[in-house]
């Protein structure tokens, strides 16, 4: 009597369990990207505020040079330290004077 070949059955049980692998798997995929994600955010809100207040810091110091430049005799008085002169003065140049 010749054996019959019984082909061979499917495990349903191993199937199950890398089915349920994959899924298990597919989720973590999900959830990390999910967090680094946000993550990523949050360090991104992080390094916007202080863009922000650096940029409110020099602007309240951009507005305090504006107010004092805004003023008569500030502007004269720096152009004056430059050398600069009106253009009805006269301006000498004493040399030789003796060292203090």
């Amino acid at each position: 009597m010749a054996r019959r070949r019984t082909p061979p059955r499917v495990r349903w049980d191993r199937v199950g369990r890398l089915a349920m692998l994959f899924v298990l798997v597919a989720l973590l995929y999900l959830y990390l990207s999910a967090g680094l994600r946000t993550f990523s955010s949050w360090r991104q809100g992080r390094a916007d505020n202080a863009r922000v207040t650096a940029m409110q810091r020099e602007h309240a110091t951009l507005e305090r040079q504006r107010e004092v430049l805004g003023r008569q005799g500030t502007a004269e008085a720096l152009a004056r330290r430059l050398g600069m002169a009106h253009s009805n003065e006269l301006q000498y140049v004493v040399n030789g004077l003796p060292p203090d």
